[in-house]
């Protein structure tokens, strides 16, 4: 895949890192033109200096081809303005971008950004997680889709405790994606697979059916 990544800070750099070592073909786009060097002499010649809010710059990179459009700036207007101008000029199927301000999330996704990361978010989530009265957190969600990511923790009160997933009558839009379970590696779950107390299971399901998910794996 072509994937073009706007900030060549330490979350651009290392994101380059690893796609390439994945074996895709990336392009940072950075403003400054000491990181540009510092990414060169580091990653070789996939760095372009530039504005990636600039029309004109994405033209130069073929933007118009790319798979996905990745903006991890440190300034939440670019990323939203890069992300646009990507998808709305260049009709890129697959934007992300980091939100430093969590508040921003849901604007960003109702002006057409696929994804949005907020790291603000995502330490909240696993600070909650470690609550006592907290078995349900939000992953992801998906401006496109009314599907989101959910981590839950099978209860004691749950009905599906004890059961196997073929027996468990799932609400719509639903899909049981991975299941932990204590001092076990992550599994992909089978039809087989039997859910016991204190599992951590991740789904997928859409916002209408997050109650009645709630209601089959945690008893309330």
């Amino acid at each position: 895949m072509y994937i073009i990544i706007v900030g060549g800070g330490e979350v651009g750099y290392y994101l380059a890192k690893t796609l390439l070592r994945d074996g895709h073909e990336v392009l940072i786009v950075e403003r400054d033109a000491n990181k540009c060097k510092l990414i060169s002499e580091q990653l070789d010649d996939i760095v372009v200096h530039g504005d990636g809010c600039e029309a004109a710059t994405l033209a130069d990179i073929g933007t118009n081809r790319a798979d996905v459009f990745i903006a991890v700036t440190g300034d939440d207007e670019d990323n939203l303005v890069s992300c646009q101008v990507a998808k709305f000029k260049f009709n890129v199927q697959r934007t992300i971008a980091r939100v430093k301000n969590p508040n921003n999330e849901s604007l960003f996704r109702s002006l057409g950004v696929d994804v949005t990361v907020s790291s603000t978010n995502l330490i909240l989530a696993n600070v909650k997680w470690e609550l006592p009265a907290n078995d349900l957190c939000t992953l992801l969600t998906i401006s496109s889709s009314p599907l989101q990511a959910v981590c839950i923790r099978i209860s004691a009160k749950s009905p599906a405790a004890g059961m196997n997933l073929s027996k468990i009558d799932m609400p719509p839009d639903t899909l049981i994606c991975l299941v932990t379970s204590k001092g076990q590696d992550p599994k992909i779950p089978t039809a087989d697979t039997v859910l016991a107390v204190e599992d951590e299971v991740i789904a997928l399901t859409s916002t209408a059916s997050e109650a009645a998910l709630r209601n089959i794996l945690l008893g309330s």
